[in-house]
């Protein structure tokens, strides 16, 4: 199996050597390769494993992966190389949001070309396989560079979640390629291989504030940022939905004052934004407010026409949410932090500081997801279930009182009467 020797140079410096027996035969030929970097020296041992024990294939010695002057023995389609079917499959893509096209296009250039580029989406010599796909994963969740990476290029480590992204746009990828009227290749190679969960890491965590971080994150705002907040904060709705809110959602219901989620921020493949239909059917829902939030809104909305935004940028027009954070929120949360705040919340914490004060006054769960706009309360469960422990007081007093009653040694006295009547008017 290929290993790595490191070596000290005289001239300062480490050496590292891959070296390996061809075909990994104790009597195979001793093959070598050489390294400043011990980054690239792990990513070319895996390379050779992934090999079985051989040079990788269009590999140089000394000087890596090079373009062959002679014409390949089997022409390739253009269009079956990644880099071009992944871009087309995009491009293809109905019924998905611009940014979300934007952002599928990044990951392809970004963490899947470097490593998958000359290989083809079809069955044949250079077709990418499962082996190539696995490297690959492990590749990224490791912060390995890539074989096609500039020298200099560094990378960072994915979370296991981020990691299961990036392989499901993949599959998504290869799975075309297998599938249709004239399938490209017989399976999709990511079939093969095993994902982490998606909480196998140390990702980023959802924030929860207590009130008083809370109260002392809005005293720390601006004066133009105060009500958005507060409103995020009251409502549990999205960033998206909250910014583009206009007077005519300000509404009644079962006579009380509301707010309804009709829109939201949609953004086109260049940068773009316009309102449409939110997320999901059930993200469309009508907000129940306090008196507290019903005030803020009909301030917000005074002076201003129908389908005018209740909350707008200095400059007019709503704001970009790298904006407000930058100048409204980041400094906010620093001298928040001066005076005693522990925690770095973004602003979607909000939302979830929201669902965790619901469910800490027992609000049921269907409610919670109705108000949120889950489309199905099992994500509500998924997200917020690990705080219901909170409520474990209110269930074992449930529990005690049921399992008391049903132990008690009389039948109760109005049960009995009830039965005493009961069997007089049969008798009659």
């Amino acid at each position: 199996m290929a290993s790595i020797r490191e070596r000290q140079k005289a001239a300062g410096g480490i050496t590292y050597t891959v070296t390996w027996r061809d075909g990994g035969a104790r009597t195979g030929k001793q093959e070598s390769e050489r390294f400043g970097d011990r980054d690239r020296a792990e990513r070319f041992q895996n390379l050779v494993q992934g090999h079985g024990e051989t040079w990788p294939p269009g590999w140089v010695r000394g000087l890596g992966f090079v373009d062959q002057a002679e014409e390949p023995e089997d022409e390739v389609d253009p269009a079956h190389l990644f880099e071009n079917y992944a871009l087309a499959f995009v491009s293809l893509l109905t019924a998905v949001q611009g940014d979300t096209k934007r952002k599928y296009r990044r990951m392809i250039e970004q963490v899947m070309i470097p490593w998958f580029r000359g290989l083809t989406v079809s069955d044949g010599e250079k077709s990418i396989t499962g082996d190539a796909v696995k490297l690959w994963f492990n590749d990224i969740s490791a912060g390995r560079p890539a074989p096609h990476d500039p020298p200099d290029r560094k990378r960072r480590k994915y979370s296991a979640k981020t990691a299961r992204d990036h392989h499901g746009l993949l599959s998504a990828i290869l799975q075309a390629a297998a599938s249709g009227k004239s399938p490209l290749r017989s399976a999709n190679p990511c079939l093969e291989t095993k994902l982490p969960r998606a909480d196998d890491s140390d990702s980023e965590e959802m924030t929860f504030l207590e009130h008083w971080e809370a109260g002392l994150v809005i005293r720390h705002l601006g004066p133009d940022a105060v009500d958005l907040v507060q409103i995020l904060l009251g409502t549990g709705a999205r960033w998206g939905e909250v910014t583009a809110l206009q007077k005519r959602d300000i509404v009644r219901f079962g006579g009380r004052p509301a707010l309804r989620i009709s829109r939201t921020w949609k953004y086109d493949e260049e940068g773009g934004r316009t309102t449409g239909a939110p997320k999901s059917k059930k993200s469309r829902r009508t907000i129940v407010l306090t008196p507290l939030l019903a005030s803020i809104l009909n301030r917000a909305a005074r002076g201003k026409g129908e389908e005018d935004l209740l909350f707008t940028a200095p400059e007019g027009g709503a704001w970009y949410p790298a904006s407000f954070r930058r100048w409204r929120w980041l400094p906010a949360i620093e001298a928040a932090a001066a005076d005693g705040l522990t925690k770095r919340p973004r602003i979607h914490d909000l939302r979830h500081t929201h669902a965790a004060w619901l469910i800490a006054r027992n609000v049921p769960l269907p409610a919670i997801a109705g108000r949120l706009g889950h489309e199905s309360i099992q994500t509500t469960v998924d997200r917020y279930g690990h705080l219901l422990a909170i409520l474990d007081d209110d269930l074992i007093a449930a529990v005690s009182y049921a399992m008391e009653a049903a132990l008690a040694p009389e039948v109760p006295a109005d049960v009995r009467a009830a039965l005493k009547v009961a069997s007089a008017d049969a008798m009659a």
